[in-house]
């Protein structure tokens, strides 16, 4: 396993290398530079000495494959740059955002989780039902609400309606505030762990192993907790980890729309100011928490499923 582990992250070196000359790339080429962002302030017309003079400071008036193999020997030794903006290491910006982007992730999955797992494992006991019928119904819902809308109507009915939760806002880590972006942002891996957990139930409860199971005599709680969701599990498992690394480029909406302090929208005011190694930087990170995600769904895989072996 541990082999397995360490081949899989050394394979992620060469895809992040080709995510970061692909963004660098990206942002060389659209129209628009950082320092023409901050001098036009609105202005019509723009000092173009200033924006020279500023271009030669950042070193953006050099050539496109000149810039990149300095970026590339800074990445190499961990060196994500400085920030345009705040002339400050961006791996201070990143360790100042990337906590509460964890907190709002998490809380996420865990409400998504907690409802969307039972659900779906309910529903396909009695496939057909009534709760699989409702079941199926918020699903559906679930995946087809955009996050957008659906946080502004939290915020309308449970903020300003009923003043249960605060709209927007981190409040120094306190829980309230963390409630309704965690619900906006978790609706969607609900709706698909429900339909997933649903299909894999009643996949693997038709399957021969079950039926001989019952057969021997197994009670029928044993047999759902020993073979039935066990190996269901493995497909959960699967989806959920995929959620999960997604979850977090996912939240760049509802991070700005509850003015969360995340990387998501530390991101999105990156773009908008064209600073650059801020934007290499978040997508990077976004990049490798999505495939220590997966290869750690992987190991859990294993070890749930003796039969998988990674070579």
């Amino acid at each position: 396993m541990l082999p397995y582990v360490f081949r899989r992250l050394l394979q992620a070196i060469p895809i992040l290398l080709a995510v970061a000359g692909l963004v660098f790339v990206m942002f060389s080429v659209i129209p628009g530079d950082f320092a023409s962002t901050q001098m036009s302030d609105g202005r019509s017309v723009v000092d173009a000495e200033q924006v020279a003079r500023m271009n030669k400071q950042f070193g953006l008036d050099e050539p496109v494959y000149v810039r990149f193999v300095k970026y590339a020997g800074k990445l190499a030794t961990l060196d994500l740059g400085t920030s345009f903006r705040t002339r400050q290491p961006v791996i201070n910006s990143l360790l100042e955002r990337i906590w509460p982007s964890l907190q709002l992730a998490i809380a996420a999955m865990a409400f998504a989780i907690a409802l969307g797992i039972p659900l779906g494992f309910l529903a396909a006991l009695k496939p057909g039902g009534w709760l699989d019928m409702q079941s199926m119904f918020v699903a559906v819902s679930g995946l087809s609400l955009p996050q957008f809308w659906l946080g502004l109507m939290l915020m309308y009915a449970f903020a300003l309606v009923l003043g249960w939760f605060p709209s927007f806002g981190y409040g120094d880590g306190n829980p309230r505030y963390i409630v309704l972006p965690a619900v906006a942002l978790g609706v969607a891996p609900l709706a698909l762990l429900a339909r997933t957990t649903r299909a894999a139930v009643l996949e693997v409860m038709n399957a021969d192993f079950v039926r001989t199971a019952r057969a021997k005599g197994n009670s029928e709680v044993r047999v759902m907790r020993w073979h039935v969701a066990r190996n269901a599990m493995v497909i959960v498992l699967t989806t959920l980890g995929l959620q999960f690394g997604s979850i977090m480029g996912g939240a760049v909406v509802i991070e700005k729309l509850f003015a969360w302090p995340g990387i998501g929208s530390l991101l999105v005011d990156s773009v908008s100011l064209r600073d650059i190694p801020v934007v290499q930087a978040c997508i990077l990170l976004l990049v490798l928490f999505f495939l220590v995600v997966n290869i750690i769904v992987d190991v859990l895989c294993a070890l749930i499923d003796p039969r998988i072996k990674y070579t």
